[in-house]
């Protein structure tokens, strides 16, 4: 499965921060205000069908290089200009060619940050807590245990960070509701074969219970997946590929929540 390769690559970043750890060197927690990504994605925008959340990826397994030569903080003030209720930074280095770095250089906008990335470990919740981040990515499938799942949430949580908890099928929802999870992301990709199923996606969105605040990823492209989302349940969506997959990704951005008008 692709997971574990990801789970691989992550094995020496891993190192590194628990020798950062164990000499008392892991930087510090990030002393700014974190704005409210639950607060951004649950309330749906005057004349949108859902929330946003506006992708920066320069790379994915499934399409190879998609952007490169745009720079992390130009796309982030597109993305707040067009009407980006949150933003989906992808840090991982190998497969995605992400930098933790760009989001440092990318919270100027004030717009609420999620960092996606393959994170299991409690060093690399304490890793992004030193970042401007108001969320990160927490994948059951990459942590298929509700207790540990749950620490990670809440150690997220104590340092003033959300949790997105990604699932694909209704074991995952199970084990992402023992942990006690609030947002749930469901990934329309598979991940064995990296085809989208959006439909399938949406299908689990007939789940959702009250108290939760559900995301729909992977596959949304244009006006018209934004209002089925809505109609199936969703309060977000996560746009990645078919934004960035050009030269200006704001402008592509403006004319999907233009399509929902």
């Amino acid at each position: 499965m692709l997971l574990d390769r990801f789970r691989e690559a992550k094995a020496e970043e891993i190192a590194l921060l628990t020798d950062l750890a164990s000499r008392r060197e892991l930087p510090r927690p990030w002393k700014g205000r974190r704005p409210d990504f639950l607060k951004a994605i649950a309330e749906t925008p005057a004349g949108q069908p859902v929330a946003v959340i506006a992708e920066f990826k320069q790379a994915s397994p499934s399409r190879g290089v998609i952007a490169q030569g745009l720079k992390p903080e130009d796309v982030a003030e597109q993305y707040a200009a067009a009407g980006a209720s949150c933003i989906s930074v992808l840090t991982e280095e190998r497969f995605f060619g992400g930098r933790i770095g760009y989001l440092e250089r990318m919270h100027r906008t004030g717009v609420p940050m999620l960092r996606k990335d393959f994170i299991f470990h409690q060093l690399q919740v304490m890793e992004t807590a030193s970042t401007p981040a108001s969320a990160l990515l927490l994948i059951v499938r990459l942590t298929p245990d509700a207790r540990e799942l749950r620490v990670l949430r809440e150690q997220a949580e104590a340092y003033g960070m959300q949790a997105v908890v990604e699932i694909f099928d209704e074991g995952d929802l199970a084990l992402a509701r023992e942990s006690g999870a609030r947002i749930i992301q469901v990934n329309a990709r598979d991940l064995d074969t990296l085809e989208t199923d959006r439909q399938a996606c949406l299908d689990l969105g007939k789940l959702r219970r009250d108290g939760e605040v559900w995301i729909a990823a992977s596959a949304m492209s244009a006006g018209e997946h934004l209002r089925e989302a809505a109609e199936a349940g969703f309060q977000a969506v996560l746009m990645g590929t078919a934004l960035m997959d050009g030269e200006k990704p704001g402008e592509k951005l403006a004319a999907i929540l233009e399509e929902t008008r």
